[in-house]
């Protein structure tokens, strides 16, 4: 049986107004884009969409927005993640999951707890979820990484559990959930720069960042990857490499803002405490997106 997530995923931006209020029509069109180009899945409200700094009607118009545009053609995963597992629990059971096929759940964050409490809270939201739970492990964000052990036992206590977003930049780490984990449990890259090793060791796909500029190339790149074509993989891989790099140069999502803004497809605006691209970075994604397209 196919992964419900296996392939080239979408970490949505939120596109602004220059007014900094919600561009629907941006996003809508954002989304059309995406399922044309080949994206296999789109993820919502997740780190990319600014998701902290919506209000909580904001959020609901974003899903709603998506969910009606998606039309159930792809899956759409739903950022849903917190510190406070009773918190997490209390949104899953106010939240209306036709049109969303699974959550996205990030470790806790701020008060740093050990493996054993990752473990605890992972199963309690869990047990709460009517849909799939894929983890999400981002210790540059989060202050805490979860280590492969960690995840392997949340997934063989937990069978809803079938995914793992990893953005530790640990390539041992993948190896032994790919090794380690249950039948039902996959490992998807949370790095664009490190879509193609993970998918070579073993994992699904990706959740990109660049997509929202990109998506045939990105598409392309995890399916050559997952049909085991390394040269048309490396190729492109390689063209894109540097992109990927500046995209996050000053910061997620400013520099994929800038880079849509630079390609017409949306504002560059950002909601403080992030701040816009400088004009240095605005330069240098022009140069190598000529050299990218």
């Amino acid at each position: 049986m196919e992964h419900l997530f296996k392939g080239a995923g979408v970490a949505l931006i939120t596109p602004f107004k220059e007014d900094l209020s919600i561009d629907f029509n941006a996003l809508e069109a954002l989304v059309e884009e995406q399922i044309t180009s080949g994206t296999d899945y789109l993820v919502a409200l997740g780190t990319t969409a600014e998701t902290p700094t919506l209000t909580a009607e904001e959020q609901l118009e974003v899903i709603k927005c998506i969910k009606a545009k998606v039309n159930k053609r792809v899956p759409v995963m739903l950022g849903m993640g917190g510190n406070d597992p009773v918190k997490v629990i209390k949104a899953i059971e106010a939240t209306d999951f036709n049109g969303i096929d699974g959550i996205l759940s990030v470790t806790p964050y701020y008060n740093r707890p050990a493996q054993a409490g990752l473990i605890e809270h992972y199963k309690l939201v869990a047990q709460a979820c009517p849909v799939p739970v894929v983890l999400y492990n981002v210790p540059s964000r989060t202050g805490v990484n979860m280590e492969s052990a960690t995840s392997v036992a949340i997934a063989k206590a937990c069978p809803n559990v079938i995914a793992i977003k990893e953005a530790s930049g640990e390539s041992s780490q993948v190896a032994r959930m790919v090794k380690h984990g249950p039948e039902h449990f996959e490992v998807i890259s949370g790095d664009d720069v490190l879509a193609l090793p993970i998918i070579a060791i073993g994992g699904i796909g990706v959740i990109s960042v660049a997509s929202n500029a990109l998506p045939k190339q990105l598409a392309d790149l995890v399916r050559f990857s997952l049909e085991g074509k390394l040269n048309e993989a490396r190729e492109l891989h390689l063209q894109m490499v540097d992109l990927f790099k500046l995209l996050f140069r000053e910061g997620n999502p400013a520099g994929i803002k800038a880079l849509m803004e630079i390609m017409g497809k949306a504002t560059s605006k950002v909601r403080l405490p992030l701040v816009a691209a400088t004009p240095e970075l605005y330069k240098d994604l022009e140069e190598e997106l000529k050299r990218v397209l």
